[in-house]
């Protein structure tokens, strides 16, 4: 072991501690982080040992281990894996997440004899006994999940352990450079890395990952529910005015929408208070109009993370309009200045129910969601200026006519509400986004074809 590695095992197990009581706090707000707290130090509980399975050496009679540490990861890795099964009938999958979040998701994923557990401390011991309890034939890290010491363990137990849909950006490769005499060795060890992009792949081989194939986003893969594509698009027929979404909105954006919108509707009133001054007493029609002009779309606020639900609502309400809550809908949403998209896994529902998605993330100075499964829902998207998490993805919307760029929240309000009412245009920006989709497909079918190579390799 490098003294690099040495020191960081010491500090990682002098932390664990620290780890538990952080666990339990997080509980009382997301019970999720309180169950199986055992298994994050390697410890399991009988009943996994009853599911264990004894094939002696043959790799294909071994657990897949997929590690997808949070939603997006398990959403990405849930593609991967329908093209797993495919090419490997009768596996087993073993998966780890590090948050609550995707722990819940990943349970959607689970078929008899698979397992389900917390990825390991990233101590030696935590990591080496999990790997002698599961034994898996590979691991299969999603994303950017690469940890020094479960690398380490891999290899030295013979488990291939690979980065698939790999990413990197700029700010990530200049903090791993700083920390070189940790994520050299964990990058290079590796047994492959399968990148994103050329971008991702240029970044990941200067920090000294063997970069063995750039396939593409695994998330252009993604195949929308068709119920709740359905059910948003019959939605918004109903709705009165077009639907206009703040997607996946990080803390900090809500406010900041606020702030732009009270601004143009103030701006708005001022201009019809005038108006009306120089005229006659306005008729029923012409109050009409006004309102619309004032509030011309129906915004749909649908927050990145479940644990923001009740905050986001407390900031609307604060702000003085009315809400509905999609947790309260019954039958179409109800009607309130904002709807509130607060469930898990609808996320094409609410693509479907707008008619523009404003892409949260990139607003503030966070790098932007995931715009490929609005793009698969045939939803149009307005970026903010931050999109360096998924910059590609994000050039290369924008050049198919999929997504518009604006340089902060104020223009994105105005672009998306006059691309929402406009028929004809909003049609063309949907027909293009759709395309775009379609043109990027083929990362799980090689991916999954890469796994498999590797594993009857063994």
């Amino acid at each position: 072991m490098n003294p690099a590695r040495a020191l960081y095992s010491v500090v990682t197990w002098g932390a664990q501690p620290l780890l538990r009581r952080k666990l339990r706090r997080r509980a009382k707000a997301e019970p999720g982080y309180g169950v199986a707290i055992g298994e994050r130090f390697g410890r399991y509980p009988a009943p996994i040992d009853s599911l264990m399975m004894h094939s002696g050496s043959d790799p294909l009679g071994r657990f897949v281990w997929i590690h997808a540490v949070s939603l997006g990861e398990t959403r990405a890795a849930a593609i991967l894996l329908a093209a797993l099964r495919e090419q490997l009938p009768g596996m087993r999958l073993l998966l780890t997440h590090g948050t609550a979040t995707g722990r819940a998701e990943g349970e959607k994923l689970l078929q008899p004899g698979d397992v389900q557990v917390w990825q390991p401390w990233d101590t030696p011991g935590a990591v080496s006994r999990f790997l002698r309890k599961f034994r898996p034939a590979i691991g299969i890290l999603m994303e950017t999940e690469v940890w020094p010491n479960l690398v380490a363990g891999c290899r030295a137990h013979r488990v291939p352990l690979v980065l698939a849909n790999a990413r990197l950006n700029a700010k990530s490769l200049r903090n791993a450079q700083r920390l070189a005499a940790l994520a050299r060795p964990a990058y290079s060890n590796l047994a492959a890395v399968w990148a994103q992009t050329e971008d991702d792949a240029q970044r990941l081989r200067a920090i000294g990952a063997r970069v063995a194939g750039v396939f593409g986003n695994l998330k252009f893969d993604v195949v929308p529910d068709a119920a709740q594509l359905a059910q948003g698009r019959s939605w918004r027929a109903q709705a009165q005015r077009p639907v206009v979404m703040l997607a996946s909105s990080r803390e900090g954006e809500e406010a900041l929408w606020l702030e732009k919108l009270r601004s143009k509707t103030a701006s708005a009133s001022v201009q019809l208070a005038q108006a009306a001054i120089n005229s006659e007493a306005p008729s029923t029609e012409d109050r009409e109009d006004a309102a619309r002009t004032v509030h011309p779309v129906q915004w749909l606020i649908v927050p990145r993370h479940p644990q923001r639900f009740d905050e986001v609502h407390q900031l609307l309400l604060q702000a003085g309009l009315t809400v509905s809550r999609r947790s309260t809908w019954t039958g179409a949403p109800g009607a309130a200045d904002v709807w509130l998209g607060d469930s898990l896994g609808e996320m094409a529902l609410y693509y479907g129910l707008a008619h523009v998605a404003m892409l949260g993330g990139s607003f503030a100075p966070l790098g932007g969601q995931n715009l490929i499964e609005a793009a698969a829902c045939g939803c149009p998207v307005v970026l903010g200026p931050h999109t360096f998490n998924f910059a590609e993805a994000a050039e290369l919307a924008c050049a198919a006519g999929a997504a518009q760029r604006v340089g902060d929240m104020a223009e994105g309000i105005a672009q998306a509400t006059g691309l929402a009412l406009d028929p004809a245009a909003h049609a063309a920006a949907s027909e293009r986004a759709s395309r775009f989709s379609t043109a990027h497909r083929g990362a799980a079918q090689a991916t999954a074809q890469a796994v498999l190579g590797l594993v009857q390799r063994r």
